[in-house]
């Protein structure tokens, strides 16, 4: 039987460790679907607390205390992607959002509600005397929903929000409750705490809000994958 002689050998070896790596890898990236998380569930690395409130990680959970505030992403605008939020409210109902758009990195919480928007979290019972705008999954005080299938605590919910230039989809457990092109009629501001009306842009900051101390909701996924073109 031949030989193999050492250097050649080691070279050999070298090359099917990086073919096995390489292959580890892609199955890995396939696997995750292109979903990169932002959320570690160890840490708040990343993200950034404004305004009144703070977020903490416990259980691989961010829970909030008090409110109201937001915690934004650090590091980046989005556009032409899809972002989803796993989250469950503390109680049957409670209140928090998903903000998007926001065109400036914040410095205080009230610039991304006039000028983001807020994809609500928040089950108000068909007796409240709160309208359709405020459902989960529209955009707060701007869109009436296509459906609501936002379930109550302590269930689980998945919020997908497609941020396509200037159209948002937003998807709650599997069912379409919004889908808004820029430009499209809006109805009146009712309240000075209520979003200016007017165009986003089509890329920005993105954060979770912290609304009180009565309404804490948990989120273990934020993650976000780019949109096929």
């Amino acid at each position: 039987m031949t030989s193999i002689k050492k250097p050649f050998a080691k070279s050999l070896f070298a090359g099917f460790s990086l073919l096995f790596l390489l292959a580890f890898t892609n199955a890995n990236a396939q696997n995750n679907d292109g979903w990169r998380q932002l959320f570690n569930g160890k840490d708040l690395n990343g993200w950034k607390q404004v305004g009144k409130g703070s977020r903490y990680v416990k259980g691989g959970l961010t829970g909030s205390h008090g409110g109201m505030g937001l915690l934004y992403w650090t590091k980046e605008k989005f556009s032409n992607c899809t972002i989803r939020v796993v989250y469950k409210m503390q109680k049957f109902n409670s209140n928090s959002g998903v903000f998007i758009r926001i065109p400036l990195e914040p410095r205080e919480e009230w610039m991304p509600v006039f000028y983001g928007y807020e994809v609500q979290i928040d089950n108000h019972p068909e007796t409240s005397k709160e309208d359709d705008y405020h459902v989960t999954g529209t955009l707060y005080s701007l869109t009436k929903p296509l459906a609501k299938p936002g379930k109550p605590g302590p269930e689980w919910n998945t919020m997908d929000i497609t941020l396509d230039g200037p159209r948002t989809i937003v998807t709650v457990n599997g069912q379409k409750v919004t889908d808004y092109t820029e430009g499209a009629p809006t109805p009146a501001r009712k309240f000075d705490f209520e979003p200016y009306r007017g165009l986003r842009p089509n890329e920005g900051y993105i954060g979770l809000q912290n609304h009180g101390n009565d309404d804490i909701v948990f989120f273990k996924e934020v993650s976000v994958k780019p949109l096929k073109k």
